[in-house]
């Protein structure tokens, strides 16, 4: 997966934005204000921090040396994914995990709004 890739994804999703509120090459993408995922698009190799459910942080970061606890992140909730060491599809998956729990995280009316109950 390429930056661009990674980007467009990450901007698919519903009412996701691209924000740069640490400095402009760190993009943070947000959903109603709740960011889901941040990464320095244009570093190497590419890195992307995720929001991950506790108990599948763990599991994910023994099975694959490309996920680790997320950096500058609370780590019980985020894992910085070496992206190009993963298949896409995975990386796929887990952009669309961290984006679904933080939208569960929203009050039911934001939620529905989103479409996703």
């Amino acid at each position: 997966m390429t930056p661009a890739e990674l980007r467009a994804f990450c901007l698919g999703f519903n009412a996701a934005v691209e924000e740069f509120p640490f400095t402009p090459e760190t993009s943070v993408f947000k959903v109603l204000g709740k960011m889901f995922a941040l990464s320095a698009l244009d570093g190497e190799p590419l890195k992307v921090n995720l929001k991950c459910d506790p108990e599948a942080a763990v599991r994910l970061r023994a099975q694959h040396p490309a996920i680790v606890p997320g950096w500058h992140m609370n780590k019980r909730h985020w894992n910085t994914v070496t992206v190009g060491d993963l298949p896409d599809a995975l990386v796929r998956e887990l952009v669309e995990d961290s984006y679904d729990l933080v939208v569960a995280g929203l009050p039911r009316a934001e939620r529905l709004r989103l479409d996703r109950p």
